[in-house]
């Protein structure tokens, strides 16, 4: 469990790398995703037939978990992903995938390194995709739907809440990371909004002193998380009241094609 979280907050915290170098590639029939939300995108698109490796974390829709995992992903392991035979590998534009898009393209297979960090980067990875599989008109669609939620003005805050990622010590989420942007849509203020940065480690003190009237976490197993029992946690009121958002990672730990559903879902939450 301890590893299953820790992996999918190493996913939220993706946002932390810096862009890379982008590589051209061209219609592919052999596609390796080593990005959950590129796995999504591309099913959603009607190209999910063609592929032939995701990563362990791509796990929706259903149909995904039909084909063969190449490990993690963190970092892509070139001995499985190239055993898949594939004609285009699409991987997350970071410093550590561009190594190996540099490795697979040196044993003669085609790389693509995407940004997908923030809301308004959805339409533009999703058009990409359309290209690269000739999935255009249908690429097109969805981009039309990720851009409007990207550019739908917020609502009026009427609560507020912190994103706690890991809890010992804290780390939260600021403005930097798309789930500050689901937050907002939502109706909600993150308290750490005046940090840049995607995410930051802060004290306990300081979430008790912003008094956030919701915590909420990234869990699938729908769990309140073990650090609310924790003694030094109490300082916090939102702990002492039991004020948590246990968020499925499936659906909140990626930007994708159901961000606008994890908006719904998380308004309605706050609204309890």
């Amino acid at each position: 469990m301890v590893l299953r979280r820790l992996l999918v907050v190493l996913l939220v915290l993706a946002a932390c790398h810096p862009p890379a170098r982008r590589h051209e590639a061209s219609s592919a029939r052999r596609i390796v995703s080593l990005l959950p939300s590129f796995t999504e995108i591309l099913f959603d698109i009607g190209a999910g037939d063609r592929l032939v490796g995701r990563t362990t974390w791509c796990d929706y829709p259903p149909a995904a978990l039909a084909i063969p995992s190449v490990g993690d992903g963190m970092p892509p392991n070139i001995e499985a992903v190239a055993a898949r035979n594939p004609d285009l590998v699409v991987l997350y534009n970071s410093g550590p995938n561009v190594a190996a898009a540099r490795q697979l393209q040196r044993i003669g297979i085609r790389t693509v390194l995407l940004d997908l960090n923030r809301l308004e980067d959805l339409a533009p990875a999703t058009r990409a995709l359309g290209h690269l599989t000739g999935q255009d008109d249908q690429a097109e669609s969805l981009a039309v739907v990720l851009d409007s939620l990207a550019g739908r003005p917020p609502p009026d805050a009427t609560t507020s809440l912190v994103f706690v990622v890991w809890d010992n010590p804290p780390i939260v989420i600021g403005r930097g990371s798309y789930l500050d942007q689901l937050a907002r849509l939502a109706g909600a203020r993150n308290v750490f909004h005046d940090v840049a940065q995607p995410s930051s480690q802060v004290s306990l003190e300081t979430i008790a002193a912003r008094d956030p009237h919701w915590i909420a976490v990234l869990s699938d197993s729908g769990v309140t998380p073990a650090f609310a029992r924790r003694r030094e946690w109490r300082a916090v009121r939102a702990v002492r009241e039991g004020h948590f958002l246990v968020l499925p990672g499936s659906l909140f730990g990626r930007p994708g094609p159901r961000s606008g559903t994890a908006v719904q879902q998380l308004r309605g939450l706050l609204a309890r």
